[in-house]
């Protein structure tokens, strides 16, 4: 067993945990948050997207213990309450959301690249994205959501 303190959706947390659980399984049982989803679990899908200091990373591929001190967000640290953020919106807005299952780790991809990136091409977005896959929507309506995302907030 040890100890892993980090800050998770902005608020600093500790857990014990064995040494070799994976973060997606320290967040959905031991944080209850489900958002990040176990799709493949190889790396492979994208479902269990999260940003760990800013990079959308697969946590079925990262150990807890690499977490320590990091700053972990999950899906639930994007929105402020009840209120989504500008990119959750606008995924609604636009019918990027179906079944719903990749929209946690899609939206966690388009917001770090977003972070990065506040005018990004078409190019860009598609290589943002590129490691969450959608079985639902096409892409379109996902990449007209985050070209939308950032057009308002280049507009501000």
């Amino acid at each position: 067993m040890m100890e892993v303190r980090f800050r998770l959706n902005g608020k600093e947390v500790k857990v014990i945990t064995e040494a070799n659980i994976r973060l997606l399984d320290l967040l959905r049982n031991n944080f209850d948050l489900t958002g990040t989803k176990e799709g493949c679990g190889v790396g492979e899908c994208g479902a269990c997207t999260v940003l760990l200091n800013g990079r959308a990373v697969n946590s079925c591929l990262v150990l807890a213990a690499q977490a320590e001190d990091a700053e972990i967000m999950t899906i639930e640290g994007l929105a402020d309450g009840e209120a989504l953020n500008l990119l959750q919106r606008n995924f609604l807005d636009h019918g990027a959301v179906q079944c719903g299952f990749c929209t946690p780790g899609m939206v966690l991809s388009a917001s770090a690249l977003l972070d990065q990136n506040p005018n990004p091409s078409e190019g860009d977005i598609k290589d943002a994205i590129a490691g969450n896959l959608c079985r639902c929507t096409g892409y379109k309506q996902i990449i007209d959501a985050v070209k939308e995302t950032a057009r308002e907030l280049n507009s501000k």
